[in-house]
């Protein structure tokens, strides 16, 4: 069972990159899905016909689907919402306002990784193909499991014993509803689901891949988008540069941009060695439908099995070494300058930029210190030795 998710800098065709693909393994004789989490609904308009809230039957063994948040929302959100709208209620805003206030950003995406988890744990399909939303969004999506996991696990244990404990005391001071054992419970069990959705995405089974144009500020951001993913453990399998221009029968104005795009290309090659990088050239019309998105794959793809397993080194490794251990994290195109590094108990604090993540230490790390770190071109590895015992 693969995952390949597919995200980019909005515009670049990572919709059509992603529909591709997914016609390319039906064709090949796997049960595919492909499921948007992009809030712009385009999914349908790559196949050229109508995609449901469910799996939508568009060829043989392929199917598509548009994750229908408002019915997840529904499902998943209905004790919190309804704790929300009580706490509004009592504090005079008007219901029709409330309710829309209760919708939470970010609520789309975050039901349709659960989606995902459903539909992969489901059985049905030999692959999913995850058509994101632009990089922004999905980065910031990614690592919302591991954040969640943070507060869950720090501080909200405490905050449930004060409010199970002190209840009527703070309703009554506060003058609004305190949340009941089932709001909690709902909060836990979408920190259990997310947490579920990233062991997933972080396994074997899963991979990213970037798609661009050979432009400059777009594999700019793709870079970014590389150290980012490695930071939070998710797997960057290939690149996929659309929009290519074809070489024959080039006029001099389109030459001018041939030249260019080789250039950034090349540029492309270097800056994502070790994964392969895959052309689709500009089409000569707008690839939409089955046998236009196939042609595309094909094209694409070029002979290659677009679902072979994932290779090569895990983006977080841990290395016994004679004086202790050494914690690899791959970290591509980051300066020592943007990195902060720091350890609070059993946890190491990796800081790139405006991403942080939060490393929970294996026990046998725990029980070490860090002796030092360096940034090489493998990543960021930091090395960690036995922690002298003070006599008592």
């Amino acid at each position: 069972m693969r995952t390949i998710l597919f995200t980019g800098k909005g515009g670049v065709g990572k919709t059509t990159a992603a529909a591709g693909t997914a016609v390319g393994a039906a064709h090949s004789g796997r049960r595919a899905l492909v499921l948007s989490t992009d809030a712009a609904h385009s999914l349908g308009d790559a196949f050229g016909t109508a995609v449901g809230s469910e799996p939508t039957r568009v060829a043989n063994r392929l199917y598509a689907q548009q994750v229908d948040a408002q019915r997840r929302f529904e499902q998943s959100w209905t004790e919190i919402q309804g704790y929300l709208l009580s706490v509004l209620d009592a504090a005079g805003v008007d219901p029709l306002t409330a309710e829309e206030l209760t919708v939470l950003p970010g609520a789309e995406e975050v039901l349709a990784l659960l989606e995902l988890r459903t539909q992969v744990r489901s059985g049905r399909w030999d692959v999913v193909v995850v058509d994101c939303a632009p990089t922004a969004e999905t980065l910031r999506l990614l690592a919302l499991p591991e954040a969640l996991g943070w507060y869950m696990d720090r501080v909200f244990p405490a905050e449930r014993r004060v409010v199970k404990a002190l209840r009527p005391v703070l309703a009554r001071a506060a003058g609004v509803p305190m949340p009941e054992d089932s709001v909690f419970d709902a909060v836990e069990r979408l920190h259990r689901d997310l947490e579920q959705v990233q062991a997933m995405l972080t396994g074997d089974d899963a991979s990213v891949r970037l798609v661009l144009t050979p432009e400059t500020v777009v594999v700019a951001e793709a870079r970014r988008s590389l150290t980012t993913l490695s930071l939070f453990g998710y797997r960057v399998d290939g690149v996929l540069a659309n929009r290519i221009f074809p070489a024959a029968g080039a006029d001099s104005w389109r030459q001018e941009w041939i030249t260019a795009q080789r250039e950034v290309l090349a540029e492309v090659e270097q800056s994502f060695p070790g994964v392969p990088v895959w052309r689709s050239p500009y089409q000569p019309r707008e690839p939409v439908g089955v046998p236009a998105l196939l042609e595309l794959a094909a094209t694409a793809y070029a002979g290659t099995d677009p679902l072979a397993r994932v290779t090569g080194e895990s983006p977080m490794t841990v290395t016994r070494t004679q004086t202790g251990a050494t914690l690899r994290l791959a970290l591509p195109f980051v300066a020592e300058s943007e990195i902060d590094l720091a350890r609070h108990g059993d946890e190491l604090v990796v800081t790139v930029g405006s991403y942080r993540r939060v490393v929970a230490l294996p026990a046998a790390l725990a029980r070490h210190t860090v002796a030092g770190a360096r940034l090489d071109d493998n990543g960021l590895r930091v090395r960690f030795v036995p922690a002298v015992e003070t006599p008592a």
